[in-house]
């Protein structure tokens, strides 16, 4: 295996830029074609950004390249360079090798996250806006962290995300990227307590809002996100179990159920 370094020096107003640009154009074409993302990072001032990204040898990273400058995303995402101006100052890369003999890491082939539908007294759908897509609101979530229940990492990143406390009703539906990797869980469930607040480095908004299959449309942009939302809306919830062995023992169980206007049958 080998590692390809990208550091790119950017203003750090142009992040939001950047996070967009990197999410719709760049890590979508290189993971179809067959490149592996170890990890993104900024400096704390928000100056710099540095990608690793994994290849078998550097023949793969030269092959994937080539496809890379012959695809039709490259040619957008050079469309959307022209319309943005500077995205970043400068960039460079280099390549590293790993020091064990034989490499033993490996990033994880899938990864589990999950969002949550969640309404207030009044009927009104959180939606927050994430600094890495500030071109749509969505349903607020996050990554499951290792040794966590789905139940609880949802209470997690939505108290992190915006302050508040939920109580849940069960799972609207579960969605794969086959492209990045990421399979997503939807829970539904109820506001109990909190301030709604956004999270530096994470939000940029954060709101309650009445929100209609049409204004679905307006506020929603993304595709993916949109169909999670709706599908939220008039559940059918799954039932789910999170359970540990040897010996048995049940955490926690959502049973299956319809819910149409509200009234669960």
């Amino acid at each position: 295996m080998i590692y390809r370094r990208k550091t790119y020096k950017i203003r750090p107003e142009k992040l939001d830029d950047f996070n967009d640009f990197f999410h719709t154009y760049l890590y979508p074409n290189q993971l179809r074609h067959g490149a592996k993302l170890v990890g993104r990072w900024t400096t704390e001032n928000k100056d710099e950004i540095i990608a690793i990204w994994e290849y078998r040898s550097k023949e793969h990273y030269e092959n994937i390249e080539s496809m890379i400058r012959k695809s039709d995303l490259h040619q957008a995402a050079k469309e959307k360079r022209k319309e943005l101006g500077e995205l970043y100052i400068e960039s460079n890369q280099d390549f590293l090798s790993s020091t064990a003999f034989p490499a033993t890491y490996h990033p994880p082939k899938q990864i589990v996250s999950v969002s949550g539908y969640i309404t207030n007294a009044a009927g009104e759908v959180l939606l927050v806006k994430n600094i890495h897509r500030a071109n749509t609101m969505e349903m607020p979530g996050g990554q499951v962290e290792e040794g966590e229940t789905l139940e609880d990492a949802i209470h997690r990143e939505i108290l992190e995300e915006t302050g508040i406390t939920i109580q849940l009703s069960g799972i609207t539906g579960i969605y794969q990227n086959i492209t990045s990797g990421i399979v997503c869980i939807v829970f539904r469930g109820q506001y109990v307590s909190g301030q709604v607040r956004t999270a530096e480095g994470e939000t940029s908004e954060v709101v309650f809002t009445d929100l209609t299959k049409e204004r679905v449309n307006e506020l929603i942009t993304r595709p993916h996100f949109r169909n999670r939302t709706l599908d939220a809306m008039e559940p059918n919830y799954l039932p789910y179990e999170a359970f540990r062995v040897r010996p048995y023992e049940l955490i926690s169980r959502f049973e299956a159920k319809k819910e149409i206007g509200g009234a669960s049958i």
